[in-house]
């Protein structure tokens, strides 16, 4: 009975510890850390905002075409059965 107490407590002070583990400040850099080095074409480097920032090309815009009735599927060539 003793032990099954103290595996409770000892679960429960390792989940607060855990919970307490969020960093909740801003990125910056160490002292004597340099920044990354600017991407190729670009002749200044990133700023951390800016590094955080997912390109354009990581959100495509959404289709809006819809189907308006039932069409065939083209043949795929590289629809092939599974190996036996």
């Amino acid at each position: 009975m003793g032990k099954s107490i103290a595996t409770v407590l000892l679960l429960l002070a390792t989940a607060i510890g855990m919970s307490a583990c969020g960093q909740r400040k801003d990125l910056a850099l160490k002292p004597g850390m340099k920044a990354p080095p600017a991407p190729y074409g670009r002749s200044a480097a990133l700023n951390p905002a800016e590094a955080l920032a997912p390109p354009t090309v990581a959100i495509p815009e959404r289709s809006t075409e819809l189907r308006t009735r039932s069409e065939e599927r083209e043949d795929d060539p590289f629809d092939l059965p599974p190996p036996e």
